[in-house]
């Protein structure tokens, strides 16, 4: 679809989606890495990668060996 649009469409595209994007409500950094930072440190019990999986509720666990004779 892009191919088929001339420069100056595809600069006005462009302008539009900015246009809608400068609308957006911003919040600043300092307030919203402080709420991340408490989010993550209180589910930080629930994370697999932090905490590993149990063995007997690991869906990837081999359930037997091969045996070959």
């Amino acid at each position: 679809m892009a191919q088929d649009l001339s420069e100056k469409e595809l600069l006005k595209m462009e302008v539009e989606q900015l246009k809608k994007e400068v609308k957006n409500p911003r919040m600043l950094i300092s307030k919203t890495g402080k709420e991340i930072k408490d989010y993550v440190e209180a589910e930080a019990g629930n994370d697999p990668l932090l905490k590993g999986v149990p063995e007997d509720k690991n869906p990837f666990k081999e359930k037997g060996g091969c045996m070959i004779s």
